[in-house]
């Protein structure tokens, strides 16, 4: 292992690379990270944690009109799309700052530009290469806009946080988080957003009542869902982009983001000359270590096809150093994994939907709740929130805990822990609520709605 230039060479400084690189160096390893694009990969720069800072602007427009009834009184302020964008760009990067620094604390290098491997313990980066005993791929999806006429005037996520003017028309293409949030966000903002999916229901994966839920209540804020429908067309027009719909009808507008999926980043990477396998949806295999088909090479995160969240990819980078360099038994448990869409209102859920948990345990007691949030009853907003517990009956346990209302995510980070311990519904129902909170309907909820 001496006569390597590295013990582990990471390839990707996203948040599972940069995890997996500063614990392996934090047990003594010698450690290379490459990365050509930016330090914390999609999340910090074109993922999470921009989409959280416009979440945070489009919500402003909603709250200057539910202050009205609270009895603050005057015209609503102007957005300025470039004092957002340009403010965003500056918290990326410093962040990026903070990333590299955490690299340098951990005495882990920094090479800037594209890795390739060369064989199973050769990088390449432009014209150095680089000897490692381990090599661990860390570099995460990409978006993928399918290819169709006119394709190439749509944008993905990656664009559409830095676009020179606001899309005051703004069609979203796509059923899955990104789509959804970012309908919200623009809708916000002040934009008029359609949004098409060619299913009939999108988010697909959530509890069904979830989703007919979410579904009821964008619609409430002006978003145009259009289901079952897809792109056949886009063409540039005098008056904007003319999307032509498989319904027969069109809409034009200003932009188009296709948010239909990602894809692993594989590009250029030279797996070729390994044995690494890819499955049929192009993710790379890896066993229950993160290795590969090529021993000596493990991946994580995005680029094996799991689940696609950013604690997930820094579990998982915790679990490889602690396992190849701390001789530790440290497995990621992927059972109730918390998650939130910042949708609008917000969508938290933990466990299984309603179907996997009767799959899974059997017979079950469902309990739901939806009534309108206190604030609301004095702003007029309409809008509902709605809660689900799923129990398993034979043992009692809260096995899915579900939520769609304002803070879902804050909410079902602590319920995630009660659902982690194991904690029954005799367990919810004997703890104290807090008052008044929307919360404390999770520990209210006596009545079952349907027990099988």
């Amino acid at each position: 292992m001496k006569n390597r230039d590295y013990d582990l060479f990471v390839i990707g400084a996203g948040s599972g690379g940069v995890r997996a690189a500063r614990i392996a160096a934090g047990f003594g390893a010698r450690v290379a990270i490459a990365e050509d694009r930016y330090m914390g990969g999609t999340c910090v720069n074109v993922g999470c944690v921009p989409k959280k800072l416009y979440v945070y602007a489009s919500e402003f427009g909603k709250a200057f009109k539910d202050g009205k009834n609270f009895g603050w009184n005057g015209e609503t302020p102007h957005f300025d799309w470039a004092t957002l964008r340009d403010n965003k760009k500056a918290e990326i990067s410093r962040l990026n700052s903070i990333y590299e620094n955490l690299l340098a604390g951990a005495k882990a290098d920094v090479i800037k530009g594209h890795a390739r491997i060369v064989d199973a313990h050769t990088v390449a980066v432009g014209e150095q290469r680089f000897a490692a005993e381990k090599i661990l791929i860390a570099t995460g999806g990409w978006p993928h806009i399918p290819q169709f006429p006119g394709s190439e005037l749509a944008i993905s996520s990656n664009e559409v946080f830095d676009l020179a003017q606001f899309p005051k028309r703004l069609a979203i293409v796509g059923g899955g988080y990104i789509a959804v949030e970012f309908a919200g966000i623009f809708n916000g903002l002040g934009a008029r957003v359609t949004q098409l999916y060619r299913g009939p229901l999108f988010l697909r994966g959530f509890d069904a009542d979830i989703r007919a839920h979410a579904a009821k209540e964008i619609a409430k804020t002006g978003v145009d869902l259009r289901f079952g429908v897809n792109v056949q067309s886009i063409a540039s027009g005098p008056g904007g982009l003319q999307v032509m719909l498989t319904d027969g009808t069109a809409i034009e507008v200003d932009t188009v983001l296709y948010a239909t999926g990602r894809r692993a980043n594989l590009e250029g990477l030279g797996l070729e000359n390994v044995k690494v396998k890819i499955d049929d949806h192009g993710n790379i295999e890896v066993d229950d270590q993160y290795r590969t088909s090529e021993p000596s090479i493990f991946a994580l995160g995005d680029v094996t096809g799991g689940i696609e969240l950013t604690p997930v990819a820094l579990a998982e980078g915790m679990s490889f150093a602690r396992r190849q360099f701390g001789g530790l038994q440290d497995a990621v448990d992927y059972d109730f994994i918390p998650t939130a869409v910042f949708c609008q209102p917000n969508i938290g859920t933990v466990g299984f939907t309603e179907d996997a948990a009767r799959a899974r345990f059997g017979k079950l007691r469902v309990f739901k709740s939806a009534f309108k949030p206190m604030k609301h009853t004095i702003s007029g907003r309409d809008e509902q929130t709605f809660m689900k517990l799923i129990v398993d009956s034979a043992s009692d346990r809260v096995v899915g805990a579900h939520m769609v209302g304002q803070d879902a995510g804050e909410i079902m980070q602590g319920i995630a822990i009660a659902l982690r311990a194991g904690a029954t519904k005799a367990v919810f129902d004997t703890t104290i609520g807090i008052h008044p909170t929307a919360a404390e309907e999770f520990v209210t909820m006596r009545e079952v709605w349907r027990e099988d």
